[in-house]
């Protein structure tokens, strides 16, 4: 049975820059052939980053990614690295019309292509275009309609790129018609909770339908809203994990496997399933026997529930500052569970030295919220300082009459002007500290604590705000480091501190009811009448869900922050915001 040495680089690209996308296909590829590799594989896009969004329909850039993928082939060779093949992801485009989806011919594609001794020797689209969730690909792309097969050392390795896995049939069953000895699917998908286990069932089940080991790579990194967690995973034919890449970190897996020797005399154009062609590239190589020493990736371990969620928190955040061009941050840091949430986030994402925090009290800001503040700040090493907004406070009510929400609200946009003031004069992204909870029932204020360019913690309902808080203490603990997060901080009824007395729970539920409600009506889009028969009070079912209703407009204009659930308030969740259907 011929061996085959196969090395997945689970990459951090880098939306719409090309030139630094290539440099790291190459020296990626180095490590891999240092290492012994005879096929390279790159995730979806990995070229160009992905999702490129509506750049895919910009003429310049598809162009640009074309010849981009011609350069880097010359590059690979010329490096001497062109006697191995190189899968890279890329933005093409189609050769033909598609009359089916009335496109016409040079409509953008998300292609893939197979890079060898100096040449782009084959080309292949996505079949299956996702379209619910995140994914939007029906308007950028058109499918392709290939099985993209090539034979390298003696085993026919079948081509797909992520959704076409995700979907029945197509790439999955041609595989099995074409005799394919091995599946290899390059892949961006974005991380949720949960979803590794839902990945390795998906590859274990897409294994067994092609009736041969299948190799999944993916990307890391973020871009926006979304967090790739790499996650890497090679399986047999059987379902038996070969080998796994660690979740959010670059990595090369490299792995031996004994493949069935290709044997199938089918030719070029052959239709298989679901009106795919194949399409077979020779490319030569003598048969391998497997080495004396083998090449065992091993399998990484799985991250914890808290842990996962932390470091996509955590990727997701240094991703969009790194890649926007920052290099510090500037969070209004108030003693609450929130900010401190954000604040530690940040020292693990860029560093203590890059995140500099402000403490605005007011006259309503209790004592032990100001001195928590302040011990987060020493515990952690970040800079810190304090401004007092209360003479501002103070002649605004001089200028002009404000009671109740209004004077409320004044507190809380003062500091978002303050903030915004220092981050035009030093330079520091701001970073907004609303939780789910509060942006599902609006319970923020426009133009104050939603001031920010990014939001680290938008998509982590309250109930969990407080989880992830006790596991960084727990993790820091055990590591020897001080807790981040003061216990104070931990305990404490959370308070907007806006007026005397003020607990959250005056305005709302208990956040663990409402986070109940808020996860069967958001993210399960459960009706009214379906979350009072599973058991809610209706009172406290209807209050919660006008509140969701009323709150699209705030949300609207909320910045973007790290998606970690099946559905966050971004690509995931469009209502319109003029609406007048209230039965949830």
């Amino acid at each position: 049975m011929p061996n085959l040495r196969l090395a997945l680089s689970q990459i951090d690209p880098w939306v719409g820059d090309l030139a630094r996308n290539s440099d790291e296909v190459v020296r990626w590829t180095k490590q891999a052939v240092e290492a012994g590799a005879q096929l390279v594989a790159f995730p979806e896009m990995a070229l160009t980053g992905y999702p490129v969004e509506d750049l895919a329909l910009r003429h310049s850039f598809v162009e640009a990614s074309r010849g981009a993928l011609v350069e880097l082939a010359g590059r690979l060779a010329a490096d001497g690295l062109g006697e191995v093949p190189v899968v890279v992801g890329y933005l093409g485009r189609s050769e033909h019309a598609s009359p089916r989806f009335n496109r016409p011919a040079g409509s953008p594609q998300n292609c893939a292509a197979v890079l060898y001794r100096g040449e782009v020797v084959t080309r292949f689209a996505k079949h299956h275009l996702p379209n619910y969730g995140v994914f939007d690909e029906f308007r950028w792309f058109v499918p392709g309609d290939q099985l993209p097969v090539v034979r390298v050392h003696g085993v026919d390795v079948a081509l797909a790129i992520c959704e076409d896995i995700w979907q029945d049939g197509g790439r999955v069953t041609a595989a099995r018609e074409a005799e394919a000895g091995l599946l290899l699917v390059i892949n961006g998908s974005p991380y949720e909770r949960n979803k590794d286990d839902q990945r390795l069932e998906l590859v274990r089940r897409r294994a067994a339908e092609a009736g041969c080991p299948l190799a999944y790579v993916n990307m890391v990194g973020g871009q926006d809203e979304l967090v790739f967690d790499g996650d890497s995973i090679v399986v047999g034919a059987d379902g038996e994990v070969l080998a796994r890449s660690p979740q959010f970190e670059e990595h090369l897996l490299v792995l031996d496997l004994d493949l069935p020797a290709a044997s199938s005399d089918h030719t070029d154009g052959l239709l298989l399933s679901d009106g795919l062609h194949l399409v077979r590239t020779e490319l030569g190589g003598e048969v391998q026997p497997a080495p004396a020493e083998r090449a065992g990736a091993g399998v990484a371990p799985r991250l914890s529930d808290e842990a996962e969620i932390w470091a996509a928190l955590v990727s997701g955040t240094r991703a969009y500052v790194a890649k926007n061009g920052f290099r510090s941050v500037l969070i209004g840091l108030s003693g609450g569970i929130d900010s401190a949430l954000v604040a530690s986030i940040a020292v693990d994402a860029i560093g203590a030295e890059n995140v500099y925090c402000v403490s605005m009290p007011s006259r309503y800001s209790s004592e032990h919220s100001k001195d928590d503040a302040a011990d987060l700040a020493h515990r952690t090493g970040l800079h810190f300082r304090t401004v007092s907004i209360a003479p501002m406070f103070d002649a605004y009510l001089a200028a002009t009459e404000l009671t109740g929400l209004a004077e409320e609200n004044l507190q809380s946009r003062l500091r978002g002007t303050l903030l915004m003031a220092i981050s035009n004069q030093e330079g520091h992204i701001v970073l907004a500290p609303g939780n789910k909870s509060e942006l599902a029932v609006g319970y923020s204020t426009l133009y104050g604590d939603s001031v920010g360019a990014f939001g680290p913690i938008k998509d982590v309902y309250k109930s969990l705000i407080f989880r992830l808080a006790r596991w960084r203490n727990e993790e820091a603990e055990r590591r020897g480091e001080a807790a981040p997060i003061p216990e104070n901080t931990i305990v404490k009824p959370p308070s907007a501190e806006l007026r005397p007395d003020q607990k959250d729970t005056d305005s709302l539920p208990d956040y663990d009811l409402l986070d109940s409600v808020l996860a069967r009506y958001i993210e399960g889009d459960e009706g009214r009448d379906a979350i009072v028969a599973a058991g809610f009070d209706p009172a406290v079912v209807d209050r919660v869900v006008r509140l969701v209703d009323t709150a699209e407009y705030k949300r609207r204009q909320y910045p973007p922050g790290p998606k970690i659930s099946v559905k966050n308030f971004g690509r995931d969740r469009r209502l319109p915001i003029t609406n007048r259907w209230r039965r949830g």
